[in-house]
């Protein structure tokens, strides 16, 4: 046996065996956190669907966020007011564009995007998200419905 591991074939094998082992593993941990943040996004989302008042209060603290960190760059003169006055408006236009979005919409998007993108491996989270995606897809068009859109299945997917 000890003839056998001294030899070179043997060690270049054991070493590329080791490589691949090491390659998958790497790609599992990744596919895996990546359907992990995706997942945790989709119940952001969710979470916002059934507290109107805490998706409105979240959006307004990361609006507040970005006036200050403006204002503080303002002060240093690292922007002009032009620049100043310009970001303002785009934050504010984001604010309303991100409270106007339908929460239960990115929701289902986002538990689709961890089934469909990020499975193979079955992880924990593509599981969780396979559970959930019907629900949301059923009150995302029940919200659709409400606002007076005729929705067939297959505008959904």
């Amino acid at each position: 046996m000890k003839e056998m591991l001294n030899k070179k074939w043997v060690k270049i094998a054991a070493t590329v065996l080791a490589i691949i082992i090491l390659m998958y593993a790497m790609v599992y941990v990744d596919v895996m956190l990546r359907a992990r943040t995706a997942y945790n996004e989709a119940e952001k989302y969710y979470y916002w669907h059934e507290n109107p008042e805490a998706k409105k209060q979240d959006l307004k603290t990361k609006y507040d966020n970005e006036i200050k960190a403006l204002d503080a760059r303002l002060s240093k003169n690292k922007i002009k007011k032009e620049e100043y006055d310009r970001e303002i408006e785009v934050s504010k236009f984001n604010y309303d564009r991100e409270m106007e979005e339908s929460s239960i919409k990115y929701a289902y998007v986002w538990y689709q995007t961890v089934v469909e993108l990020f499975s193979p491996p079955e992880t924990k989270w593509v599981k969780l998200s396979r559970q959930k995606l019907p629900q949301a897809r059923e009150l995302w068009k029940k919200e659709l419905e409400g606002k007076g859109i005729k929705v067939e299945d297959y505008m959904l997917d």
